[in-house]
């Protein structure tokens, strides 16, 4: 029986994710990929794993999924700090576990952090579409978001886990975004860009793989009217018209008509993935 996993409690909303797609862009096509990049990579690091090989992606309530085939699955299960059990016994989190064939290992609800990751040794081998395994959720490329009784194929171990011990990345308590000003921050009054960088806004409950939204005070325009669509990329704050900022994650749209006031480094991003609904946020010339 070949090796996989099959999804016993898929969660609020548990996706397949890899590094994403890049290249696609002037076809309208989004990146996507794990929004935390670096807890992905520890992850399959953990493991032996290539680091650009696809893991689940989980939001807030975590997810369950039981081996499937001949052997044990080295798997692990980081990111959003979470209770990790096989078969209801109590597991390590953070760290390498080997899951017997028709157990059960689940990730619970993340009491630090919004979204977790579980890679397993081989890594997870869907088709991939445009070179990625990864879900996008504004385009619906890629595999759907997972369901109870969905069934995922694993590749064959050929990695060495890591033996050292890493630390994983903390949850931030505030998330800071330096900021890189334009291409359109002349469309917002000086006192619009004194705002953004000196007020502290919060993370709103809207936010998704599409995008950070904040809750705070709004930016008012120096000018009416809106932009002809133009391209966007990963990072940038576009300000809607209700004039709180929203940063685009992964899986943001190629192209936009709201001015972006100013972009956001890729580095930054990986803590707006695990800030929850709440969380202080501070924009930062950077």
């Amino acid at each position: 029986m070949s090796r996989g996993i099959e999804v016993v409690r898929a969660g609020a909303l548990t996706t397949v994710q890899d590094e994403g797609r890049t290249g696609w862009a002037h076809l309208g096509v989004p990146r996507a990929g794990a929004l935390d990049g670096p807890a992905r990579r520890l992850a399959n690091r953990l493991v032996g794993n290539a680091p650009d090989a696809a893991v689940l992606e989980t939001t807030l309530t975590g997810c369950a999924v039981r081996v499937t085939g001949d052997g044990p699955v080295l798997a692990v299960v980081g990111g959003a700090g979470c209770r990790v059990t096989v078969d209801g016994g109590p597991a390590a989190w953070g760290g390498p576990v080997r899951v017997p064939p028709g157990a059960v290992l689940e990730a619970g609800p993340a009491v630090h952090g919004l979204r977790g990751y579980l890679a397993f040794a081989g890594g997870l081998v869907p088709e991939p579409v445009l070179g990625s395994r990864s879900a996008d959720l504004l385009s619906g490329l890629g595999p759907p978001v997972l369901r109870d009784g969905d069934v995922l194929p694993l590749g064959p171990a050929r990695g060495t886990p890591a033996a050292d011990p890493v630390p994983w990345p903390g949850v931030p308590a505030e998330l800071v975004l330096p900021l890189r000003p334009g291409p359109r921050d002349t469309w917002f009054t000086q006192a619009a860009l004194r705002t953004l960088t000196t007020a502290v806004y919060r993370v709103s409950e809207r936010s998704n793989r599409i995008g950070l939204r904040t809750e705070g005070p709004a930016l008012e325009r120096a000018r009416e009217g809106e932009l002809p669509s133009e391209g966007m990329v990963l990072g940038a704050v576009q300000v809607p018209p209700d004039g709180l900022p929203l940063v685009f994650l992964n899986d943001h749209p190629t192209t936009g008509g709201y001015p972006v006031v100013g972009v956001v480094g890729e580095a930054a991003l990986a803590g707006a993935a695990q800030a929850v609904p709440g969380t202080p946020v501070r924009f930062v010339r950077a």
